[in-house]
């Protein structure tokens, strides 16, 4: 069976692969996404989940590498990684009160062939946010090394009102369909014990 590869640094995406039950390694991507605003969600992520991939495929060319990247869309204008806190802050302001699509293109190649490529969105609608709330959710979440500037997983009494769609896929990884997609492919999910 050919080794599984994570080409992301994201520990919630591992995490959620570990869940899931898989064996595999993680090497970071030194992939730069690209940007541009006018791209469609699934178009965007994709792309980007095929860099990283990519990138790491090109070493490991029997492995199955696994790209993902994902981004919250206000409309159609797409919020990645917030440099600072100020940024942060202001898109929880964009958010507050409203509905958002989060979507996440995962790409799985051997070598340099494509195995799948998925782009799975969730649609998350935020309470009404202050100040004084956004500040107090950052303080429990830091939020620079997420999308959108906040982690479905942590707090989300504080900020979330409901969501329709895959909770993982918001946290970074859609497993439920990356699961079934590995397994088509011959990979198989170690017994998970309590």
């Amino acid at each position: 069976m050919p080794p599984l590869i994570l080409a992301s640094g994201s520990p919630r995406r591992a995490e959620l692969l570990q869940q899931a039950g898989f064996d595999f390694t993680v090497h970071t991507s030194p992939a730069e996404e690209r940007h541009d605003p006018t791209a469609r969600p699934a178009e965007l992520t994709l792309h980007n989940a095929r860099l990283k991939a990519a990138a790491i495929a090109t070493a490991h060319p029997d492995a199955f590498v696994i790209g993902a990247d994902t981004l919250v869309y206000v409309g159609t204008e797409p919020l990645g990684k917030p440099r600072d806190l100020a940024e942060a802050a202001t898109m929880l302001r964009q958010l507050s009160d409203r509905t958002h699509q989060v979507t996440t293109g995962v790409v799985v190649l051997q070598g340099n062939v494509a195995l799948a490529e998925l782009a799975i969105t969730t649609r998350v609608t935020f309470l009404p946010l202050t100040d004084e709330r956004i500040a107090a959710y950052h303080r429990l979440c830091p939020p620079l090394d997420k999308a959108g500037g906040y982690g479905i997983q942590t707090a989300p009494d504080l900020i979330i009102a409901h969501w329709q769609g895959s909770l993982s896929n918001v946290i970074g990884l859609p497993v439920e369909e990356l699961s079934a997609t590995l397994r088509s492919h011959g990979l198989e999910t170690r017994q998970l014990t309590d």
